[in-house]
C-alpha cells in the first residue's frame, strides 16, 4: 500500500489554479455561436452524449479536481465523496484518528476557513466544476426542444446544478429561516460576467434551486434510467424534499418525500446486520456514486473504500483507523438497535462480523468474525480502535484490492426521516410519530419507542437522522438548518475524539461558515468573504463542553 503522508497544508495561488474552472460557455473569438453549437450536436449526438456522460463521471472519480499536475497525487480528491466526508469531519459523530496521514485533519480542527488551503478549495471547485458542465449541457439544445432524449438530459442537468448548489448553500451561510437575505454564494447565470459575478442571497439561491428541481420533476419520470448513478423522477422529487426541508415547506417537502420513495422499501433487519451500504443496485438506494473497477484504479487511489471501509486491502481506512463514531452518540443507541452493530464496541466486538474472513495474502494468516478487528497485516491494516465503523462493507469482499465500494447519495430510509420532520414542524406530531416508530420498529429496532430515550420527537427524529445516516455527508447540513450547536464532548473523559479536535461550536459561530479560496477571491472581484468567529480551541474549558444539542444529552 502506498500512502502519500501529508507534508503541506499550505498551498500556493500557483498550485490551486491547476484545477480545471470549467465556468465559462463557449469563448465568443474563433468558437461556434450557441446556435451553431447546437446544430453540430444535433447532427452528432454522440458530443452531446460525452458531456452529458462526463457531467456525472466527476462524482466519485479520483484526482476529480487536479486530473494533472503536481497535486494529481493527493489521497484526499474524489469528486463529491470528498465534499461528504470533509463535511461529516466538521460535525460531531464521526471522527479519523490525528495522525500524520489524515489528510481531513483540516476539517476536524476547522483550519478549513483558510483561502489557500487544498480541502476547502475541492469542497468549492467541485460543484462548480459541474455546474459548469451542466451548464454546457443546457447549451446544447434549444429550451424549447421536444426531443425526448435531449429533454432527459436537460432535466438531469438541471437537477445537478440544483444538487450542486444544495451542496454549497449551507455551509457558506446560515439557514434560511435565519438568513435568507443574507450572502451565499455566486450563482452562474448564461451570459453572466464572471469576474464580476456577486454573491446572491440565501434566498435566491434557494429560488434557483427549487426552480431547476421543478423543471426536473415535471420533465423526468420514475424508473426510467440507465443506471441508478442518473437521474429520474424519484431522485429529482428526493433532492426538492431536501431544499424543502431547508426551507421550511412542510407540506411540500412531506409531499415530495412520500412521492421519492414510491417504488422502494428500507434496508431490513437482516440486510443491515453485516457490513453493507457499498453496492448501488441495493433495492433502498434511490441515487448513488457508481464506483466502476477502472475508477478505482490501483495502488490505493482514493475513493469511498480507501477512506471509510474497515474491510479494504489497499486503503487509507485499515492503515490509519477508518472512521470512528463519538461515544456521545454510540451511547444512545439502544441494545436493541440493530444500528448498535455498525461500529465496533468498547471491546472492539460486532455482531454484523460474524461469518466474514480476511486473509493475510502475504502470510496465508486468517482472521474470522471478531478476531478481524485485531488482526494486523504489514503495510496493509492496523489493529482497529473501539468504536471503529463496520457500517461500509467492501463490494468487492473482505481484502480486496479493488476499492470500486459505491457510495449512497439519497436512499429511502432519508426521505422517510425527513417525512417524519416534515409532518411534525407541520403540526400533525400524531402522525409524525407513526412515521417515526413504524420505520424504527419494523427496520431497525422492534422494541422501539420514540418516547424511550426523553428527547422531544424533533430532537428524536434527528437521532434517527444521525444514527440512520451516520457517514453520509447530512450532519452540517441538519445542524445548521436545525439551528444546533456543534457538541462533540461534555467534559473530560466523556468522548473518544482525539484531544485536538475535543471543542464544541455554537449554533450562530461565524466560523462555522465557509470562506471562498484564494482563485475566487483574486477572479471574481466581486466576492465578498465571510468573516468573523476564530478556529476552535481544544481544551476542556477553552473547548466550550457547556454546550447541549438535545441528542447526546
Amino acid at each position: 500500500m502506498k500512502l502519500y503522508k501529508i507534508s503541506l497544508f499550505v498551498l500556493g495561488a500557483t498550485l490551486l489554479t491547476a484545477c480545471n474552472d470549467i465556468d465559462e460557455q463557449v469563448p465568443e473569438d474563433g468558437s461556434l455561436t450557441k446556435e451553431q453549437l447546437q446544430e453540430t450536436n444535433l447532427a452528432i449526438p454522440e458530443r452531446a452524449e460525452a458531456t452529458f456522460n462526463g457531467m456525472f463521471d466527476m462524482m466519485g472519480k479520483p484526482h476529480t479536481c487536479w486530473p494533472t499536475g503536481g497535486n494529481s497525487s493527493r489521497a484526499d480528491d474524489f469528486g463529491f465523496i470528498t465534499i461528504a466526508l470533509s463535511a461529516d469531519l466538521e460535525g460531531a459523530d464521526i471522527c479519523l484518528p490525528n495522525s500524520g496521514y489524515n489528510w481531513f485533519s483540516t476539517c476536524s480542527e476547522y483550519s478549513t476557513r483558510n483561502a489557500n488551503y487544498a480541502n476547502p478549495y475541492m469542497r468549492y471547485r467541485i460543484p462548480y466544476n459541474q455546474i459548469g458542465i451542466a451548464n454546457e449541457v443546457l447549451a446544447l439544445y434549444p429550451e424549447d426542444t421536444t426531443d425526448p432524449n435531449a429533454v432527459n438530459m436537460l432535466a438531469q442537468a438541471r437537477a445537478i446544478r440544483a444538487f450542486d448548489y444544495l451542496n454549497l448553500a449551507p455551509y457558506f451561510q446560515f439557514s434560511a429561516a435565519t438568513s435568507a437575505d443574507q450572502p451565499c454564494v455566486p450563482i452562474l447565470r448564461a451570459g453572466a460576467d464572471y469576474s464580476n459575478n456577486p454573491r446572491a442571497t440565501v434566498k435566491e439561491v434557494y429560488e434557483y434551486i427549487i426552480e431547476d428541481l421543478n423543471y426536473a420533476v415535471d420533465h423526468l419520470q420514475s424508473g426510467v434510467r440507465t443506471s441508478k448513478d442518473r437521474i429520474d423522477k424519484n431522485v429529482a422529487l428526493a433532492l426538492r424534499a431536501r431544499a424543502n426541508l431547508a426551507l421550511g415547506n412542510w407540506a411540500d417537502a412531506a409531499a415530495d418525500a412520500e412521492a421519492a420513495m414510491q417504488g422502494y422499501t428500507p434496508a431490513t433487519i437482516a440486510e443491515v446486520s453485516k457490513p453493507a451500504f457499498c453496492n448501488i443496485n441495493e433495492h433502498n438506494w434511490i441515487w448513488g456514486i457508481n464506483i466502476t473497477t477502472e475508477m478505482a484504479g490501483i495502488d490505493g487511489a482514493p475513493t469511498a473504500a480507501s477512506w471509510y471501509c474497515a474491510f479494504t486491502g489497499d486503503g487509507y481506512a485499515p492503515y490509519i483507523n477508518p472512521p470512528f463514531i463519538n461515544t456521545l452518540l454510540y451511547n444512545k443507541i439502544p441494545a436493541t438497535d440493530v444500528r448498535k452493530g455498525w461500529w465496533l464496541d468498547a471491546n472492539k466486538q460486532s455482531p454484523n462480523l460474524e461469518g466474514l474472513t480476511w486473509v493475510d495474502p502475504e502470510t496465508g494468516a486468517t482472521a474470522t468474525g471478531n478476531e478481524i478487528p485485531t488482526f494486523v497485516i504489514k503495510d496493509v491494516k492496523i489493529a482497529y480502535d473501539p468504536y471503529t465503523n463496520v457500517k461500509f462493507g467492501m463490494k468487492s469482499g473482505v481484502g480486496s484490492t479493488v476499492n470500486n465500494n459505491d457510495f449512497p447519495l439519497i436512499r429511502v430510509e432519508e426521505m422517510i426521516l425527513t417525512l417524519a420532520e416534515a409532518q411534525l414542524r407541520g403540526g400533525d406530531e400524531a402522525k409524525a410519530k407513526t412515521t417515526l416508530e413504524n420505520f424504527v420498529k419494523t427496520y431497525r429496532d422492534p422494541s422501539y419507542s420514540a418516547a424511550a430515550g426523553g428527547r422531544s420527537l424533533a430532537d428524536e427524529i434527528w437521532f434517527q437522522r444521525r444514527v440512520e445516516l451516520w457517514g453520509e455527508g447530512l450532519f452540517i447540513f441538519d445542524a445548521k438548518r436545525l439551528n444546533k450547536h456543534i457538541v462533540r464532548f461534555h467534559g473530560k473523559g466523556t468522548t473518544n475524539f482525539p484531544d485536538a479536535f475535543q471543542f464544541n461550536v455554537e449554533n450562530n459561530d461565524p466560523w462555522l461558515n465557509m470562506r471562498f479560496p484564494s482563485t475566487e477571491l483574486n477572479n471574481n472581484y466581486a466576492i465578498v468573504d465571510n468573516n468573523g468567529g476564530q478556529q476552535p480551541v481544544a481544551g476542556e474549558e477553552a473547548g466550550k463542553p457547556v454546550l447541549r444539542d438535545g441528542v447526546t444529552d
